[in-house]
């Protein structure tokens, strides 16, 4: 009914007065709350079109610091001429889950026996690509398929948003708008290069493209041609996910030769609040032990305790770092190492996950994070996340009280905190 009405300048007051007047005409009743419905609507369209003519301006500005950077005309007129502003792509960052899912909860899920099977099914059909890609660059053909079935379910969900329109939205609009705006860039020097088409760059609303999930500075660094016809495609070409995957991996710091690491049972009377790594000798003289054989030779190691002390423990060596390279959360790296040892015909985790614990919120966690500030165990901000400075916090809270110093938190040592704190 307004699509082509502006509602700019002195003509929306007019119409907000003549439906005002509507409200108070002496057949208001319900034809008040149609009339109020009918303001409500015109004022968020007003509010759409000044949005959009915002976005059209930013757009302008980047697009002329763009072609200062050298990208070509032809590029910006392909890539940028049709880009829309995705309120869904806001919504998504600004999204923030009330429940802090648990390690076990997501490796049920990132490791189930669909996607073990599924992984065996995609290293049988591409073996010989694996295996090249392996002897190339060091990295096990299990773990290459490992990554690509945590990042996008081997490419069955990669993303279907514009890479481009994702990025130009966060770049005018969201949390990190200087980060995306460099990403924006990115992109569009790949498809200045020829690697993609811009109506191809497809991926997740955060701006993670293809098979890989590579952000564009990923993968202008990391992205590798592997079935050499001249292009990086890590939409299209699997030899090109499986170099890129690797790649990664070894310019990470991927040890050939070595594993990950191993589950390990810790001694009685262990000390948990050890956060240092150290060579495998010195963690068997410690009483450390593997669960399955011996203790893989490691110069550098660190123990591994996702779950706390009533978890599983591992030993994780400098390949376990180099997923974390990949993306830096535990449960991500140790969900990529289970899931190729599966895929591999390894075992799983032998030891059992602490299930009875209850979920912490984020608002439990930011709770948390205040209390111990304010007990002098400076955590920094209180943004709900459990990063290493929250946990290393809640150490010398679990010490000085005489607790195992873990660094889990629970529903149960968060209640200790309160009546300490109070």
């Amino acid at each position: 009914m307004f699509r082509n009405f502006s509602f700019s300048g002195c003509y929306r007051p007019l119409l907000r007065a003549s439906l005002a007047a509507a409200l108070i005409s002496p057949l208001a009743g319900g034809a008040a709350l149609a009339n109020q419905q009918l303001m409500t609507e015109v004022d968020a369209r007003a509010a759409s079109e000044i949005s959009y003519a915002n976005f059209q301006q930013w757009l302008q500005e980047f697009r002329r610091h763009a072609a200062s950077e050298g990208i070509s005309e032809a590029t910006l007129r392909n890539a940028l001429d049709n880009v829309r502003y995705r309120d869904r792509v806001i919504e998504l960052d600004r999204f923030q889950p009330e429940f802090v899912r648990p390690i076990w909860e997501y490796l049920d899920t990132a490791v189930s026996s669909t996607r073990i099977d599924n992984g065996r099914e995609k290293l049988a059909d591409h073996r010989d690509t694996a295996m090249e890609m392996q002897q190339r660059f060091g990295v096990p053909a299990e773990i290459i398929v490992a990554i690509w079935g945590i990042e996008s379910n081997y490419g069955s969900n990669f993303g279907d948003f514009s890479t481009l329109e994702a990025l130009a939205t966060l770049a005018y609009d969201g949390r990190r708008r200087d980060f995306a705006r460099g990403e924006l860039l990115a992109a569009l020097r790949i498809i200045d290069q020829g690697d993609i088409a811009a109506d191809q760059m497809k991926g997740s609303w955060a701006g993670a493209m293809g098979h890989t999930q590579f952000i564009p500075s990923s993968f202008e660094a990391y992205a590798v041609d592997g079935d050499g016809n001249g292009k990086r495609d890590i939409w299209g070409s699997i030899p090109d996910v499986m170099a890129s995957t690797a790649n990664y991996l070894a310019r990470a710091g991927w040890q050939t030769g070595q594993p990950w690491g191993t589950e390990v049972r810790l001694p009685e009377g262990f000390d948990y609040a050890q956060t240092e790594r150290l060579s495998s000798a010195e963690w068997r003289q410690q009483g450390v032990r593997a669960i399955q054989g011996e203790l893989p030779n490691f110069d550098s190691a660190a123990i591994v305790i996702p779950a706390g002390a009533n978890g599983p423990a591992f030993l994780a060596g400098p390949n376990f770092r180099a997923i974390l390279r990949y993306n830096n959360a535990t449960s991500y790296a140790l969900a990529v190492a289970k899931l190729g040892d599966a895929i591999a015909g390894r075992g799983g985790i032998e030891q059992s996950w602490p299930r009875d614990q209850a979920t912490l919120t984020r608002d439990d966690v930011q709770d948390l994070q205040r209390r111990l500030n304010q007990m002098g165990y400076s955590v920094g901000g209180a943004d709900g996340v459990m990063g290493p400075n929250t946990r290393q916090g809640l150490r010398n809270f679990q010490r000085d009280q005489g607790l195992i110093p873990d660094g889990f938190a629970t529903q149960e040592l968060l209640e200790q905190l309160r009546s300490r704190s109070e």
